[in-house]
């Protein structure tokens, strides 16, 4: 995968990334949360967010000094 096709997916992840922490924060914010839900949708959005990671250090690899 090229540097675009890597930027490209890094911003779809993070879109979702996003999307899943607005749906955490509004199932937090009814009044019974359905905790077991909330759990699962945490475990998805630490998932993207190593991806996120992997991606991010395929563009900008470390320099060792």
């Amino acid at each position: 995968m090229n540097d675009d096709g890597i930027r490209q997916q890094l911003e779809l992840l993070r879109i979702e990334h996003r999307d899943l922490d607005a749906a955490i924060e509004a199932l937090q914010e009814k009044p019974l949360p359905d905790q077991l839900q909330i759990a699962r949708l945490k475990r998805k959005k630490l998932a993207l967010k190593d991806r996120i990671r992997v991606l991010d250090d395929q563009l900008v690899p470390d320099i060792i000094a």
